[in-house]
């Protein structure tokens, strides 16, 4: 619980060289990051850049540097604990180390993750998710923020949110470059009609009509929408509401995920889990546990059994 973490985890992921100690750097020099307590830096993969004693000092920080998968160990966190009694914990995690290790780690009493930060560099992007996409993949998972620096319209940046919302669909995504955070980012207007009186959401087009709804959730408020998608009915939603949706791949053919939003109707009794259906529904925004804050809900206004379609998986290319 949030509540009974008395030190906070900052945790920082990314693969080496993608901006992981630059962020920090900049972070600790920020006002609003100050603390009178003792900060506590653990380094867990040492890059081109370097954390100047000047600046630890002013920082109040004290640097500890991990070498090795096998010396993160929850004894050597106790022992950091003894030794320095922080105030809050900073974890530049190495890029190679699976993220679930750490997860999974029994912290010091009172330690607690409270943000988990991935960096990308996003001219290198395309090559790491060629090779190592299951390990970028787990890092994102239940990040809270990605931060794509290096950035440039040039590249499909708006592809590579869809790419990170597929997998983790509360996170913030952030592009910069060297001028700062860039805004307009999408490529183009959507394949679908917005303003038609029933937006028609073409099979190939769901998870770009669904990352888009989960970002901008007001822009599709009072919109009716059409389209096909399977019947998941979660033992957690209250009577009469079910998430009709699609599976998307987020790495290969054994790490998929389903995707929909929460849907209510008097006929959700009769539906079929795992069956397809044909919706039409008007979208509202209401605030849900399972949205992490407010997201598109749907209001059924016709629901007719389908075939499955041809191409059941979303992909994000």
């Amino acid at each position: 619980m949030e509540e009974d973490i008395q030190v906070p985890v900052y945790l920082l992921t990314g693969f080496l060289e993608s901006g992981k100690t630059s962020f920090l750097k900049f972070t600790l020099q920020q006002e609003y990051f100050a603390t009178p307590e003792k900060t506590l830096l653990i380094l867990c993969e040492e890059g081109m850049e370097e954390y100047e004693p000047e600046l630890l000092k002013e920082a109040n920080t004290v640097l500890e540097v991990i070498d090795s998968r096998e010396d993160l160990t929850p004894e050597r966190l106790a022992a950091f604990e003894i030794c320095h009694s922080p105030g809050r914990v900073l974890i530049e995690y190495n890029g190679m180390w699976p993220v679930s290790e750490l997860e999974e780690m029994a912290f010091p009493a009172g330690w607690g993750i409270v943000q988990h930060i991935t960096t990308v560099d996003a001219s290198t992007f395309d090559v790491y998710m060629s090779n190592m996409r299951s390990l970028f993949m787990e890092m994102v998972r239940h990040a809270d923020m990605v931060l794509f620096n290096r950035s440039s319209l040039e590249q499909p940046l708006a592809t590579y949110r869809r790419g990170i919302k597929v997998a983790n669909q509360r996170a913030e995504i952030i592009f910069e470059d060297e001028e700062g955070e860039l805004e307009d980012i999408f490529d183009g207007e959507m394949p679908f009609d917005i303003q038609a009186p029933v937006i028609e959401i073409a099979p190939e087009d769901y998870g770009l009509w669904f990352v888009d709804a989960m970002d901008d959730p007001e822009r599709y408020e009072g919109k009716v929408v059409h389209f096909q998608g399977r019947v998941l009915k979660p033992g957690d939603l209250p009577k009469g509401e079910f998430v009709p949706g699609r599976i998307a791949m987020t790495c290969c053919a054994d790490d998929t995920t389903f995707i929909g939003f929460i849907c209510k109707s008097p006929k959700t009794a009769g539906l079929r889990e795992g069956g397809w259906v044909d919706v039409r529904a008007k979208i509202s925004i209401e605030h849900r546990d399972a949205y992490y804050g407010e997201g598109p809900v749907l209001e059924a206004q016709q629901i007719e059994s389908c075939p499955p379609l041809e191409e059941e998986m979303v992909y994000f290319n």
